[in-house]
């Protein structure tokens, strides 16, 4: 696993976000930053999707809020956006 990527794309190391819960190799925080990626990216999809925008993949942003919540994740930090390449 890319911890790195991960970090900046979720999707492309997890199937989904309780693979991200059950990742022995992570800690709590490393859990905590890419599942708060994996919630931004949800958001902006549910955007897109309300502005008539879909093809992308489904929103598991519902279970991403619930395994932040088991891992007592705070709301206070906010992911930054990806940079461009």
């Amino acid at each position: 696993m890319d911890i790195q990527r991960a970090m900046l794309n979720p999707a492309a190391e997890f199937t989904n976000p309780t693979d991200v819960f059950q990742q022995q190799s992570l800690t709590r925080e490393q859990k905590i930053k890419i599942l708060r990626q994996w919630e931004y990216d949800a958001r902006e999809l549910a955007v897109a999707d309300d502005e008539n925008m879909p093809g992308g993949p489904p929103n598991q942003l519902d279970e991403i809020v619930q395994i932040l919540c088991r891992l007592n994740a705070d709301r206070v930090s906010e992911p930054k956006q990806r940079e461009s390449s």
